[in-house]
């Protein structure tokens, strides 16, 4: 009886002691990671930000988008209640999306305002000037970062529009959990490449960029084809836009660089 006690004390001993090391290992993993999947997260970020100005590719290298992005693109946190640019945050370390999990940095949005079904709206959010490749710092694009719920996760892209705030250079996104072949076509480079020339406001300054159910009319400069079997995906798209554009997204800034020149 005896024996059997310490040969399974002995068995437990040696599990603890296993699991400690191998809790050890994975923790030391873990933090000794962090820092290069941070930066592989950026560099993604940055790829998909060139390549929605398209200005960018997935053959170019990790050092060549750095450049690229270094040279072209200039980061600025915006104040979506006012539309001011703020001096209050580092572009290059700020994040949204943390800011619209914290109750200080952002607000509930009630189920009447929240179309894009996102819950929160942070106050402050980045946005990226694509400037000429001269050493000026003229406006080539804009790129707004939009998102919003499609049919079973939340679609985190950008958007990017021409100096006059109203012609589309491209839209895209870089993640989300959409049906591979349904309302995962949103990757489809095909769809991607219908956006470009796309106008987003009527004649009279509302959003009326949509993406329609079936074929675009020929020639409509507001439609987009919509996405074959993932209706609610494209529906997603639409009101994510039609949010983003809004007085609760992007409508104070788009407003002042109108009025300012941007």
């Amino acid at each position: 009886m005896s024996s059997n006690k310490e040969s399974t004390a002995r068995t437990l001993i040696v599990a603890f002691i296993v699991s400690l090391v191998a809790s050890v290992f994975v923790a030391g993993s873990a933090i000794y990671l962090k820092p290069a999947q941070q930066q592989n997260r950026l560099l993604d970020r940055q790829r998909s930000i060139l390549a929605i100005a398209g200005i960018g590719g997935a053959r170019l290298s990790a050092g060549e988008v750095r450049a690229l992005f270094e040279r072209r693109i200039e980061a600025q946190v915006v104040d979506l209640t006012t539309g001011e640019v703020s001096t209050q945050f580092d572009p290059a370390s700020f994040d949204a999306l943390k800011a619209a999990k914290d109750p200080k940095t952002s607000a509930e949005l009630p189920g009447n305002e929240d179309i894009a079904l996102i819950k929160r709206r942070e106050r402050f959010t980045t946005v990226y000037r694509l400037v000429k490749d001269d050493g000026s710092s003229e406006l080539e694009a804009l790129i707004l970062p939009v998102r919003g719920y499609g049919l079973w996760s939340t679609l985190h892209g950008f958007l990017a529009i021409k100096p006059d705030l109203n012609t589309v250079v491209g839209l895209g996104f870089y993640q989300h959990g959409e049906t591979p072949g349904l309302g995962g076509e949103v990757d489809n480079p095909k769809w991607k490449a219908l956006w470009p020339g796309k106008t987003l406001f009527d004649d009279e300054g509302h959003t009326a960029i949509k993406v329609v159910k079936g074929v675009a009319a020929q020639g409509a400069p507001h439609q987009i084809d919509g996405l074959a079997g993932a209706t609610l995906t494209s529906e997603g798209v639409n009101k994510l836009l039609d949010f983003w554009l809004s007085e609760q997204g992007f409508g104070p800034y788009l407003d002042k660089l109108r009025r300012n020149g941007a």
